[in-house]
């Protein structure tokens, strides 16, 4: 029993075999599948997936930091926020920051943050944060803005073993996907010693796939493999792994109607 908490599943990579990659899924033992959005030209797609399959689909609402522009920012937002009065998210995502594409937005990318932030606050909704080459920049604001009742996900978290326990310490869990199989990667080493219930498992489809499929389109059916990865590092059983992680989604998004 498996959660996807981070997947595109919605973008033109999966337009011609959508149903095919959720049966996948499902064969998989996926239950859930979570879907962050990007903007506003990408809500409507990402809800035609939904419609497909309401038991298996939850999405998110939010302004990427890659999609925040000087020209477009007030109404973008502006979007989100009239969205979330609509009660019919899970979470506000994806947000954070990325100073790996573009450092000249940053200024804008960190009030677009703060401000969905404080609307996840207020809605009582978990949000989901992306941090390209930002994590350590990202602690600091949270901890700055200390807004009560704030937590979530760091997904696909990439930092340092010292940023992994400030993030457990401001509340918040780890998303670990595909990265963790590639073997330059620190992340292995990083959970050696970070307790389960702190993690979730996510795929990023289509980025990231794990090996043995890195470079090619991922998917959510590829969660398995990240859970037998996690597994091996923990010296633990993929079916712990899988039962843990997916109970700690289920408390974080609050998806109440799943047998955990």
């Amino acid at each position: 029993m498996l959660i996807d908490t981070h997947a595109h599943l919605y973008a033109d990579e999966f337009k011609d075999d959508l149903s095919e990659v959720i049966e996948r899924a499902r064969q998989a033992g996926l239950v859930r599948i979570l879907l962050p959005n990007i903007e506003s030209s990408t809500a409507e797609a990402m809800w035609d997936v939904v419609k497909t399959d309401p038991d298996l689909f939850s999405p998110m609402i939010g302004l990427h930091p890659c999609s925040v522009k000087p020209e477009t920012i007030e109404d973008e937002l502006e979007f989100v926020r009239q969205e979330l009065k609509t009660d019919k998210y899970i979470a506000v995502g994806e947000i954070g920051m990325d100073l790996y594409w573009d450092k000249s937005t940053r200024q804008l990318q960190e009030m677009a943050f703060i401000e969905q932030c404080k609307w996840a606050a207020a809605y009582n909704l978990p949000v989901a944060i992306h941090s390209r080459d930002s994590t350590g920049e990202l602690i600091k604001i949270i901890r700055k803005m200390n807004v009560e009742g704030l937590t979530g996900v760091f997904h696909c978290f990439s930092g340092t073993d010292k940023e992994a326990l400030e993030i457990i310490e401001l509340g918040f869990m780890l998303g670990i996907g595909g990265v963790l199989t590639f073997k330059n990667s620190n992340l292995r080493e990083i959970l050696k010693d970070i307790p389960l219930e702190h993690i979730l498992l996510e795929t990023d489809s289509p980025y990231l796939a794990p090996v043995p499929y890195r470079g090619k389109r991922n998917e959510s059916s590829y969660t398995s493999i990240v859970a037998e990865t996690l597994a091996q590092v923990k010296e633990d059983t993929a079916e712990n792994i899988s039962t843990i992680t997916s109970s700690n989604a289920a408390r974080l998004f609050r998806l109440k109607e799943l047998p955990l």
